[in-house]
């Protein structure tokens, strides 16, 4: 009987990469290929599974039904793959391999990417790659391992680690409470400008608030708003309104009271998490990573 023939996690890897960039020429030069290498693995894999996976035209890249199947799989059959070569590594004492995080924008630039940095130096033989979003992210089928969140906003398919426990305080400048006043009770903020920060899909028009242990909620309004939290903390600042941000973003503003504590009875709970797939929970270099961002953000006094 002739043997079935498989697919090469080679072809595999060019083709995830191609949809991930959306594109023959970008996902070649991620790999450090020609284009025609691409066409020709892409092409292998097609006939080595005997379907069309992509519709190709000038301007774009759509998968087809096989192809959407293909994804998926292709996801996992490769993350299984580098989970067993990293087991059987020396991997807890010296992690090897490629690791990719992903994250928000506002956190991730300001205290992921640091983190990230000190860890390379830490185990040298790791590879890292780091991509900020403003929009949501299935790490399975972006090829991720790890997306470090805030908020309990968590997707129930996989595994959370709670990496550090937060909360976000309401806030303004000195000046634009000595003009609009200062709110005495919860529902005064809507009358107040409020600045919001919206990241990926999360709706911002209502701020959830905790006092002594009960959750209140309060619709907001405002003139401004930003997906990036450091421009709406400079718009508090500029005195444009109250926001609601992260104390260790806004503790030194707070200290040379160039930030205003508001209503200090309310927090709104954002704990940082590690979410990664079910079956990368075995993954030593994950481990590692998790670690070693946790003892990172407790010893920087984030939080």
């Amino acid at each position: 009987m002739k043997r079935e023939q498989l697919p090469y996690p080679e072809d595999l890897r060019v083709f995830l990469t191609v949809l991930r960039k959306h594109s023959f020429v970008e996902a070649a030069a991620e790999l450090g290929q020609s284009p025609a290498y691409v066409s020709k693995r892409i092409k292998v894999l097609e006939q080595t599974v005997k379907a069309k996976l992509l519709h190709r035209s000038t301007r774009q890249i759509a998968l087809t039904d096989e192809g959407e199947k293909m994804q998926h799989r292709a996801a996992l059959i490769l993350g299984d793959l580098h989970d067993m070569v990293s087991e059987l590594s020396q991997a807890k004492t010296s992690p090897k391999g490629l690791i990719r995080i992903c994250s928000t924008f506002g956190f991730g630039r300001i205290h992921v990417a640091p983190a990230v940095s000190r860890m390379a130096q830490s185990y040298p033989q790791m590879e890292f790659h780091l991509e900020l979003f403003d929009r949501p992210v299935d790490i399975i089928r972006d090829e991720f391992d790890l997306e470090i969140r805030i908020g309990d906003d968590l997707p129930e398919q996989y595994i959370s680690t709670k990496l550090l426990d937060n909360h976000r305080i309401l806030c303004a400048s000195p000046a634009y409470l000595a003009e609009r006043g200062t709110p005495e009770v919860l529902s005064d903020l809507r009358t107040h400008n409020c600045l919001l920060i919206k990241e990926r899909s999360d709706p911002f028009d209502a701020w959830h608030l905790t006092s002594k242990g009960k959750t209140q909620s309060v619709k907001v309004n405002g003139t401004m708003s930003s997906n990036f939290g450091e421009i709406v903390t400079g718009w508090a600042l500029d005195g444009h309104g109250i926001m609601l941000r992260s104390q260790w973003d806004i503790q030194k503003a707070l200290d040379e009271g160039d930030l205003v504590h508001v209503l200090p009875d309310y927090v709104q709970n954002a704990p940082v998490w590690g979410v990664y797939p079910t079956r990368r929970s075995l993954s030593a270099k994950l481990k590692v990573c998790l670690e070693f961002l946790e003892n990172h953000f407790r010893a920087a006094h984030i939080g």
